[in-house]
């Protein structure tokens, strides 16, 4: 249940950082099955909010175009001392005084290798967010493989799925969660060990809240081949304030630990600034990785974080782009509808 004045109840991960909620470990099993059968009924309406924030974050913004081998045409331009003639497009000359040539646009498909991060700590929703952390990163996770596959991208889900840049690609993934949720590769509260090969990249959407030396190590692993990726942190915004006051117990979602405060205000300080000093982590192992970093807390638009994560893809080199609200597809209706497993 969620924390209150006379028996709220929380808690950490490693860094003692989380909040969440236990009870017995009977009614656990039961209410983990339940959660993940729920989850698994929410995945098609999940799939088709993905794609409509998709279609905000796309709208009014053009993906950014670059020069490259590829069939598709982008824009005529002046012939320079280094082009060769072959390239000369003489029917756009003759009408001219320049010569110009025909520029096509980059077309040489990146794999992006998606992660949501579905273990137990990220079940957590506090009273001030409509979702939990877990529906969070799906959403973000379907928003951004629809904008990368419409701009000729390939994704897969990292240790799970193979690469793809079909059409149905966020189905694929919303079916392969509903299939494969209880997996290691999804239930771990760190991205699976894997080898990602060079000229590809990797999105990962967790709370992050391990020991800092665990997610360097997993993460140093993941980026051994020059591999590009971006960390896109999901927290409840209870989990930065700590708004709670009276005696309140915390409990670990993942590893059963307890902890009382007599009073929850007397701790709020120290606990924002262990806060802040892990995210500082974080963002100095992003840094040091070449990888970039970003904070979204569940109470905010989950289009603002993928804004942010598609420009950072342009830069980086990968295409996406925009559609119309034609685009958005219902999942089929004999789309797998339950997860097993006992864990959420």
């Amino acid at each position: 249940m969620a924390p209150s004045r006379t028996s709220g109840k929380g808690g950490a991960k490693g860094t003692g950082l989380h909040l969440g909620a236990l009870g017995s470990v009977g009614e656990n099993v039961f209410a983990h099955e339940m959660e993940a059968h729920q989850l698994a009924d929410r995945l098609p309406d999940l799939l088709i909010d993905a794609q409509r924030i998709a279609q905000t974050v796309a709208h009014g913004i053009h993906g950014r175009r670059r020069a490259g081998p590829g069939e598709t045409f982008w824009q005529f331009r002046q012939l320079q001392s280094t082009d060769d003639a072959q390239l000369i497009d003489w029917r756009r000359s003759a009408s001219s005084d320049h010569l110009y040539v025909r520029e096509r646009e980059w077309e040489a498909a990146h794999t992006m290798w998606l992660w949501p991060d579905l273990s137990a700590s990220m079940a957590f929703r506090s009273h001030i967010a409509p979702v939990s952390k877990k529906e969070r990163a799906i959403v973000l996770m379907l928003a951004a493989a629809e904008l990368l596959v419409r701009g000729g991208e390939r994704v897969a889900l990292l240790g799970l799925t193979h690469p793809t840049a079909s059409r149905k690609a966020t189905v694929k993934l919303a079916e392969a969660i509903a299939q494969h949720g209880d997996e290691a590769a999804l239930m771990t509260s760190l991205p699976p060990p894997a080898r990602i090969s060079r000229f590809s990249g990797t999105i990962l959407f967790s709370d992050f809240l391990d020991p800092l030396p665990e997610i360097r190590e997993r993460l140093e692993s993941l980026a051994g081949n020059g591999v590009t990726g971006h960390m896109v942190q999901i927290l409840d915004p209870a989990e930065e304030t700590l708004p709670y006051d009276g005696r309140m117990e915390f409990l670990s979602p993942e590893g059963g630990e307890r902890w009382i405060a007599d009073r929850a205000e007397s701790v709020r300080d120290a606990f924002r600034e262990r806060m802040a000093a892990h995210r500082s982590g974080l963002a100095e192992i992003a840094h040091r990785l070449g990888w970039s970093f970003l904070v979204h807390h569940t109470d905010r638009s989950a289009s603002e974080p993928l804004l942010t994560l598609i420009m950072r893809l342009s830069a980086g080199g990968y295409r996406w782009q925009g559609g119309t609200a034609t685009n958005i597809e219902t999942p089929p209706a004999n789309a797998p509808r339950t997860v097993a497993g006992g864990r959420p």
